[in-house]
């Protein structure tokens, strides 16, 4: 197993969390699946190892999680963890983020070069988290940089018929005229939506997933809420996005795959359902978009 760890101000410009994992909620009685989470970020007083994300994932009846990269090294991780780890697939990518940190088009191109090799790994099933981002990334070149490796990763994402993650912060128009202009992969996920009601009526007409992750709970987020409750919900996805977003009551502590019972029912709430029903739900989503957890092990 990969050692390689990252601290969350890697990742993000904050300084290393020094808060405690929260508890472990009620299991679940229908198990579910996380569809977006980063579990070499080390977070907290105590970090996880993935084992110990695992064990508790299995405390908590969760199903299985996809672990995403944003760089060509948290990528490798990502696959060869997948590759052994029954409850783990992978996704693989340059963060839009990172893309104008490359010094030209060709050094990008060259990493992207190996995230395609990457993607036709077996447990790899999702090219993302790639996207636009105008919250930290700003001025024509650097923006130019981003949208050509979004399309790059749009590209990848057909060729080898895998499911797109999308982030999107800050970019919604140019994101879907993206999507629009090169044509979109048959399974593309909006990773931890932001959007409002016009955007989620853009992803129901065009039949693209809605990820939705712990910030649905927060008071402030009604814009989130109304795009839930406004979209089929065969569209629907759930996340962590960890150790990022833990949903209330616990926000401001780290985050983990095994706290998605908290967001889960919250969101079955707001629906009328039951967590059985919205879990039941969730999982064939899920698996219409990555396939089965159960292929592909080494």
């Amino acid at each position: 197993m990969s050692e390689f760890v990252r601290t969350r101000n890697s990742y993000d410009g904050k300084e290393k969390s020094k808060r405690r994992y929260p508890p472990l909620p009620e299991a679940l009685e229908v198990g579910t699946y996380d569809n977006h989470t980063h579990l070499e970020i080390a977070d907290g007083d105590e970090p996880l190892s993935v084992e110990q994300h695992v064990d508790l994932m299995h405390q908590t009846n969760m199903l299985g999680a996809v672990q995403v990269g944003v760089t060509l090294e948290s990528s490798r991780f990502s696959a060869g963890i997948a590759a052994s780890e029954p409850m783990l697939l992978a996704a693989v990518a340059i963060h839009p983020n990172e893309a104008p940190l490359y010094e030209s088009i060709t050094q990008l191109d060259d990493a992207i070069s190996e995230i395609a090799a990457l993607a036709k790994l077996p447990r790899v099933r999702a090219i993302g988290e790639t996207g636009l981002d105008y919250f930290r990334t700003e001025g024509e070149p650097k923006i130019a940089m981003q949208t050509h490796s979004f399309e790059q990763h749009i590209a990848i994402a057909k060729e080898l018929d895998l499911a797109l993650q999308i982030h999107d912060r800050d970019a919604h128009a140019d994101v879907v005229a993206t999507l629009l202009r090169v044509g979109a992969p048959e399974r593309t996920v909006f990773h931890c939506y932001s959007g409002d009601l016009e955007l989620a009526a853009i992803c129901k007409e065009n039949g693209w997933f809605l990820s939705f992750a712990g910030n649905v709970t927060f008071k402030k987020n009604q814009h989130l809420r109304d795009s839930l409750l406004a979209v089929d919900p065969s569209q629907l996805l759930i996340e962590t996005d960890a150790p990022f977003l833990t949903p209330e009551p616990l926000r401001g502590r780290p985050n983990a795959p095994y706290l998605i019972p908290h967001t889960l029912r919250f969101m079955a709430s707001l629906m009328g359902w039951s967590p059985t029903e919205l879990a039941i739900q969730l999982n064939k989503n899920t698996e219409d978009v990555y396939g089965s957890w159960a292929e592909g092990l080494g």
